[in-house]
């Protein structure tokens, strides 16, 4: 259980995204003089979640490090014990990791503004403020970095735009509920079925998690009440997707074949034959053919709400037999349950917003500015959570028992070991005819991203310490 007592401990953005503050900034550091460094760090007010429940917040700052930035502060990660092999190697430590995120191709890292040799990370410094006062914000942290012994890499500001992301969809409709209480009970029978509610330790070190344990973490309040940080920074082509979609099947019929590859109205709805209720309160245990919403739909993948059991709870005779696989099509039974896999999304959008109709129609400014999103989310287990999600479910081109089908919205479209295409995406229309959509671009390229570990407020001090 997460008593109250320890949520001093926790830094705040595990518990709550701050929609309130609209203005964000990610100040991407290097560490150049370990002590003085080590000092700016220790003054700095980093917000907790009890500091966030007891009073309204006018700005909040969060602290993570990379691994070569733990080593780079004089804190030994390896000889600590307990750090996830994966946050150890780094998001771009390796071909064989590229190729499980789909860091290929045009996403490949040595094609990064950021992430990787003299622009890898050291520490992210995350400021959170009103939209009118983030600039200043900002500039406080910049300007003292002279001082810090620590180099800006990168400054990546918010455009303050909640709620939205650039392909002009509703965004952040679909979070977990963690099990702060600790009420859960893993293993029983009603987790044949899709739950939200998810143990506190799939999110927070040194908790049980949905296996009702908990695993190796760093040790001696260093790791406790700490989390694994995912920080993406994703540019999209918003232009040239609906460009793409209004050439295929007009104007008039993109944005439903837009909504048919995310999986949601752009409203954020969800699509119309599936549970009514709220928006994030739905499975797809009416639609598993996919019929309404398709198998390989944006959000489906990301979270395919999935329970132990593809049939359900039917009572006791039809579990017995469902779980000796006496019933039941291996097809249905092609994608994991998502109790294992759920993270705790916090991004932003960032660069101008463009609608879906000018997008469609006339010539961008010369001028115009990138557009993208900072993908950050928090786990407790990189290599089941993030990486599973990301290369199992997203990169995948054989997703659910899909056929050389990436996420239509995130797919570098790269052929397959084979030489198959993975450029295509498959739905069944209004007049419940299965079409294809073959050919697509990739929509989404990776500017630069990193893994970082998120410390409690005990742990920070630990390793920042003299």
């Amino acid at each position: 259980m997460v008593a109250s007592a320890e949520q001093a401990d926790i830094q705040a953005i595990i518990d709550r995204g701050f929609g309130s503050l609209a203005g964000a900034s990610y100040l991407l550091l290097r560490v150049t003089d370990k002590a003085r460094a080590g000092a700016w760090l220790r003054s700095l007010p980093v917000t907790s979640v009890a500091d966030a429940k007891a009073r309204r917040l006018e700005c909040v700052v969060q602290l993570a490090f990379t691994a070569a930035g733990l080593n780079a502060l004089g804190f030994n990660a390896i000889a600590a014990g307990g750090f996830a092999p994966e946050f150890l190697d780094g998001m771009a430590g390796n071909a064989r990791k590229s190729f499980q995120l789909g860091d290929e191709g045009h996403n490949a890292p040595e094609y990064w503004t950021w992430g990787v040799g003299d622009k890898e990370p050291h520490i992210l410094l995350m400021l959170l403020a009103p939209l009118a006062q983030i600039a200043g914000f900002e500039d406080k942290y910049v300007a003292a970095l002279h001082r810090a012994g620590c180099d800006l890499i990168s400054a990546n500001r918010s455009n303050g735009l909640l709620g939205r992301e650039p392909f002009g969809f509703a965004d952040g409709l679909s979070q977990p509920e963690p099990d702060w209480e600790d009420k859960l009970v893993p293993g029983t029978k009603a987790d044949r079925v899709y739950r939200n509610r998810i143990a506190a330790g799939e999110f927070l070190l040194g908790h049980k998690n949905e296996y009702g344990f908990i695993p190796d973490y760093p040790p001696d309040e260093i790791g406790r009440n700490g989390s694994y940080l995912v920080y993406r920074q994703l540019a999209q082509n918003v232009r040239g997707f609906w460009r793409c979609l209004a050439e295929r099947v007009g104007r008039s019929g993109a944005i439903t074949l837009a909504e048919m590859m995310v999986g949601r109205g752009i409203n954020g709805d969800p699509l119309s034959s599936l549970q009514a209720g709220p928006r994030n309160d739905f499975s797809y245990a009416s639609d598993p053919d996919g019929i309404c919403c398709p198998i390989g739909a944006h959000i489906r993948r990301a979270n395919p709400r999935s329970g132990d059991d593809p049939n359900g709870r039917r009572g006791f005779a039809y579990d017995v037999l469902s779980s000796l696989g006496l019933k039941g099509t291996a097809m249905h039974d092609a994608v994991a349950s998502a109790r294992f896999h759920r993270i705790l999304r916090r991004g932003r959008s960032y660069g101008p917003v463009i609608e879906p109709a000018d997008a469609m129609s006339g010539d961008p400014p010369t001028d115009e500015e990138e557009a993208g999103l900072h993908f950050i989310c928090l786990n407790a287990s990189l290599a089941r959570q993030f990486e599973f999600v990301q290369g199992a479910w997203v990169a995948s081109a054989y997703f659910g028992g899909l056929s050389c089908e990436q996420d239509p919205m995130l797919g570098n479209r790269l052929p397959d070991n084979g030489g198959r295409t993975t450029d295509s995406f498959s739905y069944v229309d209004a007049n419940g005819y299965p079409r294809i959509v073959n050919d697509l671009a990739p929509l989404v390229t990776v500017k630069g991203g990193a893994y970082f570990f998120l410390p409690g407020l005990k742990g920070l001090s630990r390793i920042l310490a003299d």
